[in-house]
């Protein structure tokens, strides 16, 4: 288990320099113009209790050995570093949405980020962040109300925070807001084949033992919505790939004391309070039965979108114009045998 030291500091709402905090609930900038979509759209689903999700996410960093359970934010954050990385630019200032204990800036350095704000709404996450090389500010704020002035940030980032969100539009939409032209975003969210193996023993137990199932895992977004709604928000030149990490748990109630150390229990309004300990125990016979390894563990699949879009810039490249093409797609084998022919002149 990778062990990291924590700095441990009393935790304040500064703010950095030309950085504007504005009041999350009232989003009006200095020069009187209101972002976009101030309000959820009345056709917004909601899914889950927000400040249950809050409250997980502070019980979670209060733990007493909290880096136990953040091998899969590790992992991910890693990823997201990279991607970063492979931009050959530099970033002035840059904003973590939802970013836990700040698992994205420990990989991150002065030569490519110069002031890395931080924002997420469990307050505890914030206290125990850890520590970083690069300035960092702590933001207290929810990831549909982002408290920041149009035009702010070079880089926007986000890692397995907006799976949790109501209005993932508006969302998209608010972290489009802030960055500036030419900025980019680069997000991971868990997709829908996250869990699948605890979700289907659990639904087998349950409707066995009691007649019917609730959903004790939650709904995550399919990767072909994804593109959609970054276009939506407003993102051109879109990328976005898929990956798939299995972890290996001795029993399903490790994997379960997992997920709760991680902040991520099910927060879904139409979530059931408690199940009975005979479906858990028939429901833990389930998933062994039907998914274990050849040494008796336990595989959990977590399947993770990585998502990368631009805010418009006149300086960003433009595709070429319908029907301006000066060559036919019959005419490309041509040019192949021409040269073939004049390699073989040389």
């Amino acid at each position: 288990m990778l062990r990291l030291q924590v700095l441990y500091r009393p935790w304040r709402r500064p703010r950095a320099a030309g950085v504007s905090v504005q009041n999350p609930r009232r989003r009006e900038v200095a020069s009187g113009v209101s972002p976009p979509h101030t309000a959820s759209s009345p056709r917004t689903l909601n899914l889950f209790d927000r400040e249950m999700k809050r409250k997980q996410k502070n019980w979670a960093a209060r733990q007493a050995e909290p880096m136990k359970y953040a091998y899969l934010r590790e992992e991910v954050a890693s990823q997201i570093a990279d991607r970063i990385y492979d931009i050959a630019r530099d970033f002035p200032i840059a904003l973590d949405v939802g970013c836990g204990r700040g698992y994205i800036g420990q990989h991150l350095n002065k030569e490519t980020v110069g002031k890395f704000i931080q924002t997420d709404i469990a307050e505890n996450a914030l206290k125990n962040t850890l520590e970083m090389e690069i300035p960092t500010y702590s933001v207290l704020a929810d990831e549909e109300f982002l408290p920041f002035q149009e035009n702010t940030f070079d880089l926007v980032v986000s890692s397995l925070s907006l799976h949790w969100v109501n209005d993932l539009p508006r969302a998209l939409e608010q972290i489009h807001y802030v960055l500036k032209p030419d900025g980019v975003f680069i997000g991971a969210v868990f997709g829908g084949d996250t869990l699948y193996e605890l979700r289907c023993s659990l639904q087998l137990a349950e409707t066995e033992r009691e007649g019917g199932f609730a959903p004790h895992v939650s709904p995550f977004t399919a990767v072909r919505d994804l593109g959609h709604l970054l276009g939506r928000a407003g993102f051109t030149t879109l990328t976005v790939d898929t990956d798939e990490i299995q972890v290996n748990y001795p029993g399903m109630f490790e994997l379960m004391e997992d997920l709760q150390g991680m902040g991520e229990s099910n927060c879904s309004w139409n979530r059931k309070p408690l199940l009975h300990r005979d479906t858990m125990l028939a429901a833990a016979a389930v998933y062994r039965e039907m998914y274990k390894n050849e040494d008796g563990s336990l595989p959990a699949t977590y399947q993770i979108y990585y998502m990368i879009g631009w805010k418009y810039h006149d300086s960003q490249s433009r595709p070429a114009e319908r029907g301006s093409a000066t060559m036919s797609f019959r005419e490309l084998g041509d040019i192949n045998r021409l040269v073939s022919q004049e390699k073989k002149s040389k």
